[in-house]
């Protein structure tokens, strides 16, 4: 068994050959699509979500719904699926399972697609909770995507863009008023509404009407998710 501290690369050592070929194998390079990398690349996502949502949830305690959905969805987007992939060496393992009478597509234009190295990364993931069970596939996958976690919480939250594109689904724009200001010129205030259709979602407070508009539409989409 891999000891406790073991990473994704090596508890991916340790897993049994058969789900080592499977989780390598593109679907045309195998007799049937069920035997490559697809099924358990399905498996893997949902380990993957759990593992990192499991994590925020105790890193974030201060954070709602919103910020955790959001930094949960950039951490475990196709494309940090795939620079992971590429950092535990998945495109050399993939590359050593070639099918040497080059059939199939060619692992070079696998090498290259985001989406393809994503779902590697993914069925390694599933290949590891099939045969380690969940708790030190979390650990290991935990580990692996500890930069893209940390990328993902530094970034600036945009809820005045995430408000919109969730209002547009239903042709709605919303509106942002200055109702209040505050203190004396080098330390200003703004209070900030957001209406939409003359119905008052969300009000936040800053030190610019930017940043104010940027707090009104995060109570905005609080309330929309409450």
């Amino acid at each position: 068994m891999p000891p406790e501290s073991a990473t994704l690369a090596e508890l991916f050592a340790d897993t049994p050959e058969e789900l080592r070929r499977q989780a390598l194998s593109h679907s045309s390079w195998v007799d049937s699509r069920t035997e490559g990398y697809g099924r358990l690349a399905f498996l893997g996502d949902s380990v993957l979500g759990l593992a990192i949502a499991t994590e925020l949830f105790g890193d974030l305690p201060e954070a709602d719904i919103g910020r955790l959905t959001k930094v949960h969805n950039q951490a475990v987007s196709g494309r940090a699926c795939a620079e992971v992939a590429r950092e535990v060496g998945l495109g050399r393992m993939l590359a050593e399972r070639a099918p040497p009478d080059r059939t199939g597509v060619p692992v070079e234009t696998l090498l290259a697609s985001e989406r393809t190295m994503a779902s590697v990364c993914e069925a390694v993931i599933g290949a590891c909770y099939l045969a380690h069970g969940f708790e030190p596939t979390e650990r290991a996958t935990v580990s692996a995507f500890a930069s893209e976690i940390e990328q993902a919480r530094r970034e600036r939250m945009d809820f005045k863009s995430e408000l919109q594109e969730r209002l547009a689904r239903d042709g709605a724009t919303v509106i942002y008023e200055v109702v209040g200001e505050a203190g004396p010129p080098h330390e200003r205030r703004f209070e900030v509404r957001a209406t939409v259709d003359g119905a008052h979602l969300g009000a936040g407070s800053g030190r610019s009407k930017k940043e104010a508009e940027q707090a009104a539409a995060e109570r905005a989409l609080e309330g929309l998710q409450g």
